[in-house]
């Protein structure tokens, strides 16, 4: 029977520390195993990640192609046939409906694409629709709410302020702006 007190690390698993710095008898004095002058004899000596001693680093050796955008926009994207045999008719779509459902997986924003048709009159909410989904949508009795990424609503009817008018005789720079008001 063996007991925890029996429990020991194989032979050659553990040993000693190298104690350097110790005199000359030790073997590592004087100079401590570093060698003899150089940089890294130095204390506080630390090697840059990717330094290969001088030479020209493998990672500025490679050539480098393309572009890296750090604010591109990534949308998980649902077409419009998916919508029509996942959901019935009255039903309000949003992102979290969709995620729930498995339709979309990540937690990205959501964008609907035209791809099929649609007969479900469907009140669609998403980050953003391509203009062909938006008509297809519209054309079978269904709304569109585009969300701001930030999880407010924008309704899809623009709304015309009743102030505004539509005669350029009217605006303050009716000259295209030649002219100052200085």
């Amino acid at each position: 029977m063996m007991n925890l007190s029996d429990l020991k690390p194989p032979k050659g698993a553990k040993h000693a520390k190298k104690r350097v710095g110790r005199g000359y008898g030790s073997g590592t004095g004087v100079t401590s195993g570093r060698g003899d002058k150089g940089q890294k004899s130095r204390s506080g000596y630390h090697r840059k990640r990717g330094f290969e001693g001088g030479q020209m680093p493998l990672h500025r050796r490679l050539p480098k192609r393309g572009f890296f955008n750090p604010f591109r926009v990534e949308y998980a994207v649902v077409n419009l046939d998916t919508l029509n045999e996942r959901f019935e008719a009255g039903t309000e779509v949003t992102p979290e409906l969709l995620r729930e459902r498995g339709v979309v997986r990540s937690n990205k924003l959501v964008k609907i694409l035209g791809r099929g048709e649609i007969q479900a009159a469907l009140t669609v909410k998403a980050h953003k629709f391509s203009g062909v989904a938006a008509e297809k949508i519209a054309a079978a009795g269904g709304r569109i709410e585009v969300l701001s990424r930030r999880g407010a609503v924008t309704p899809s009817v623009a709304v015309v302020d009743p102030g505004d008018s539509a005669d350029p005789a009217d605006d303050d720079n009716a000259d295209g702006g030649a002219a100052s008001d200085v």
